[in-house]
Formats: C-alpha cells, structure tokens, sequence
C-alpha cells in the first residue's frame, strides 16, 4: 500500500533575515511558504515577501498584525492605498508599504490555503532615528554660579545614545528614559560651574543611533554667561590745546551689554558743546573752562561700573611765554655765575697784595740792624 499523506518539518536556516519555512504536503510533492522578517526606517518603504515551493494555484492570502486581511490571492481586500501587490508569481508573492509608521509594526501573516490552513509571519521592526537633539537650560547662568543643561531626543527606536562634549573630550551627564507608546525619549543632563570666561564657550549634544549608519546629529550650544560690567575710558593722544576737539570714547562689557551709558563731569556739568553718541563724548573748540574730571556709568541687572578721565587744557599762548623766558633765565645765570667769578678774583688778589705788604715790612728793620 501507498503511505498516506506525511507533513515534513525542514530546519530554519539561519540568517539575518530569520526566514521560516513551513512544508505542507498534499499529494507526493509538498508545497512551501517561506515569509522574511524585514527592518525598515520610519517613512521608508517595507516589501514583505512570501517565497512559495511547489506551488499547485492554491489560495494565498496576505493579512495584517491585526489580522485583517490585505491581499486575496493577488486581489486587494482593504482599502489601504500604502499597500501595494508588486510581484504575484508560482515562487515569490510580494507586497510593498510606504510611508512605514511605527504603528505598521508587528506579524504579516502569510497563509496558503489547502486541506489544512497553515501560515507563517514575516516580522515587521520600524526604527526610528533621532532628530537634531535640542539642549534646554533650566536657569540662567551667573557668573559664580552653576548652569543645568539638559540634552533631549524626544523620539527614537530604539533609544538614542547621547554624549556631551566640550573642548574634544566628554562630560557625562544623567541619563532618563520615557517611554511614548513605541518610541523612547531620552534625556541626558550636566551641571557646569561658569565664570565670565566661559561666556560664549561651545559645547555640544550629540546623538547616535544604529539607524544612522555611524554619523551623528549634533547640537551645538554657546554658554551664556552673565556677569557685572567693566567700564573703560580710551584717552585721546598728546596735549589738549584751546581750540581742539576732545573725544572720549567709553569701552564696556558685560552680558548682558549695558544700553545706557551716563557721561557727567564730577562737581560741575557737561560743557554746553558736548554731544553724546552712544558710548562716545565729544567737546569741541575747548577751553580751560572745560577742565574738570569726566566720568562714564554703565550698569545692568548684575552691577554698576564707572571710570573717569580728568581733562586739562592747556593755554598756547602760556606756553610760548614759558618757552621764550628759557633764555633769558639762561643768560641771566651765566651773568651772575660770570658777576660771582669776577668778585672771587678780586678778593683773592686783594687778600694776596695784603700777604705781600705784610712781608716786606717785617725784613725792613733786620736790614736796617745790619
């Protein structure tokens, strides 16, 4: 006698596409169903394929995880545009998905209906890379102070690795998950103790994930920092003269950056031709009545800084007075250095004739005695 029918159970190959298969035998030759898993990025497009052995024109029906059904025997069943039949043949079925969601995911059922109804599913996984994370500062930073930046990749699958770096090397930070349904929000947080110095210093969020084939999206953040003023007066070059213009122009920092600068004059007011342009005072066609010390004021929500300048104008005409009494004075010295010399001579000549007078009277009467 001839044996009845067997169902025969062949080994899953191993490989990276998990492959199934199932042998259904109804007569001497068996048919096969064999359905592929397949990974997909989100808003790409899925092909689910269903390889078929020996196949005699039995009935093969596609369905969905939620086990409705798509396609039957190469005919659409529901309405669902995405879907798509672009290959119906005796060895290969296959249909494609666009627009993938992670709400796609899940078990397509590939069935062949024969005495018996058997089936196999192909396994569809959607990952979900990061976007650009975005960096969220709790508080403002002060100088002395402490800053919390929290790095945030809201949406991913699976969950996003992120890493701060500053300077090239990396600070590491506490690490949160929240999970969205099927996705993964990732959060990652450090603290930095800041001084104006830092202010403006770049660091930087950065996100990895397997679906990004090994590159990164990265935020970059500037540090800012604030901090009291510094307030500078720039001198003009050389003397001030009458008649001259002075311009003093007031160099501040601070963050944030004063926009009021007060220019006053200490004890007295502004002279009447002094203009103010944002940080720079002018006076022109000065005289000594525009002597005195000038202050420039710049404050913001952190401190108040100020730096002076005292102005003194000098007279031309006062100076060449005093340059042509130089050589006069010079003259009169050497007149009374030539005055004094003269003097001193003739007391050493006087005092010399003495000397002599005194000696000749003394060897008078010794010559007489002889």
């Amino acid at each position: 006698m001839r044996p009845g029918p067997r169902s025969l159970l062949l080994p899953t190959p191993l490989s990276l596409s998990l492959r199934a298969l199932v042998l259904l035998c109804l007569a001497p030759r068996c048919q096969a169903v064999q359905a592929e898993n397949v990974t997909v990025l989100e808003g790409g497009t899925a092909q689910i394929s269903c390889r078929l052995q020996n196949y005699d024109g039995s009935i093969v029906v596609i369905q969905n995880p939620r086990r409705q059904t798509l396609f039957f025997n190469g005919t659409r069943a529901l309405k669902d545009d995405r879907f798509q039949m672009v290959l119906f043949t005796p060895r290969l079925v296959r249909i494609t998905l666009t627009n993938v969601s992670v709400s796609d995911e899940g078990g397509y059922f590939c069935q062949l209906y024969t005495d018996d109804t058997h089936h196999q599913v192909a396994t569809l996984s959607v990952s979900v890379p990061p976007d650009t994370p975005t960096v969220e500062v709790r508080q403002e930073a002060v100088e002395g102070g402490e800053v919390e930046l929290t790095c945030l990749s809201p949406r991913s699958k699976p969950p996003a690795t992120l890493r701060w770096i500053r300077d090239r090397r990396e600070m590491p930070g506490v690490v949160s998950q929240q999970e969205n349904g099927k996705t993964v929000s990732v959060s990652s947080t450090i603290r930095l103790s800041v001084e104006r110095k830092d202010n403006g210093a770049a660091v930087s969020c950065e996100a990895s994930h397997p679906a990004l084939g090994g590159q990164k999206r990265v935020r970059h953040y500037r540090l800012d920092v604030h901090f009291a003023p510094t307030v500078r007066i720039i001198p003009p070059p050389g003397i001030l003269r009458e008649g001259d213009s002075l311009s003093l122009t007031c160099s501040i920092t601070g963050n944030p950056l004063p926009r009021d600068v007060q220019w006053t004059r200490i004890n007295d007011t502004l002279p009447e031709r002094a203009e103010i342009s944002g940080p720079t005072l002018q006076v022109s066609r000065l005289s000594q009545s525009h002597n005195g010390t000038y202050l420039c004021q710049a404050q913001n929500n952190y401190g108040r800084a100020a730096d002076h300048y005292t102005l003194l104008v000098y007279d031309p005409g006062a100076v060449i007075e005093t340059h042509s009494a130089v050589p006069y004075a010079v003259i009169g010295g050497v007149l009374a250095l030539l005055v004094f010399t003269i003097i001193c001579v003739l007391i050493i000549t006087i005092w010399c004739s003495v000397r002599q007078k005194g000696s000749y009277r003394t060897q008078e009467p010794i010559l007489n005695w002889y």
